[in-house]
């Protein structure tokens, strides 16, 4: 299993957001191709060579935009693009074979943003990858404050790409939507008291149930996940007839 990572001395400096490229493809050829190349602009590269790979980085690290080839050897690379769509929102490029037609078409129903069909030209590559990313970059997702990746505190880490959350054990700790929504508000606005109706209408905690008392169920669900114990809460504290406060502080990943 072999990891390349191309950085340019931008990537380097924590104020500078530098967009990270995730390339899967077993031709060793292909992936030291896209490494060169785009490593010569503002990315970071990262190349893997299998969907295991892919995992580990996707998992490890903050990745912005995926490159992968449909035809990997002894994988399915269509059933790698719908597990990365079901679990993130990370834009894909699909590389494909010139009479591969109904694999771009599946491809792009599942979600993938483009294609490209082999043999490519890096420099068509690189035009395609900043098209989507500036295609990407007005959505403000919900839960995706615009150019924040993730968010770090007390060894903890939330990517908000792939919406996971790790503990100081690199654990995966699962959330549902309203537990990720709500924790991605706090995490924006740590030592803030934050009322209740803040936090529903911030987080979006809406839907069937529109009363405060659906926050006080979020938040106390965030408390089994997240405090050593739940009933003295160091994270997420409560301002008695007020809201509450994530009191840690946090750093922000661009």
């Amino acid at each position: 299993m072999s990891t390349q990572v191309i950085m340019n001395m931008q990537a380097q400096t924590p104020s500078t957001a530098v967009a990270h490229v995730l390339a899967v493809d077993d031709d060793p050829t292909i992936r030291e191709a896209i490494a060169d190349y785009l490593g010569q602009y503002e990315f970071r590269v990262t190349t893997v060579a299998d969907g295991q790979a892919m995992q580990t980085v996707l998992a490890d690290d903050v990745v912005d935009l995926l490159v992968l080839d449909l035809k990997l050897r002894g994988e399915d690379g269509m059933a790698l693009a719908r597990r990365v769509r079901d679990e993130s929102a990370i834009p894909i490029i699909m590389l494909t074979g010139r009479s591969e037609e109904p694999d771009r078409v599946m491809g792009l129903e599942l979600g993938a943003d483009d294609y490209l069909t082999k043999p490519f030209s890096p420099r068509e590559l690189l035009a395609r990858i900043r098209a989507v990313l500036r295609r990407k970059r007005p959505e403000i997702q919900q839960g995706r404050p615009e150019g924040i990746r993730a968010y770090r505190f007390d060894g903890w880490e939330l990517n908000l790409n792939t919406r996971r959350l790790r503990d100081r054990d690199g654990q995966a700790v699962t959330l549902s939507n309203g537990e990720f929504s709500l924790l991605v508000v706090f995490l924006g606005a740590p030592h803030r008291m934050l009322t209740r109706d803040q936090l529903l209408d911030m987080s979006r905690l809406h839907g069937d149930d529109v009363y405060n008392r659906s926050v006080n169920t979020q938040v106390m669900r965030l408390r089994r996940k997240l405090e050593t114990d739940p009933t003295r809460p160091r994270y997420i504290r409560t301002e008695r007839g007020a809201g509450y406060v994530f009191s840690l502080p946090v750093e922000t990943v661009y």
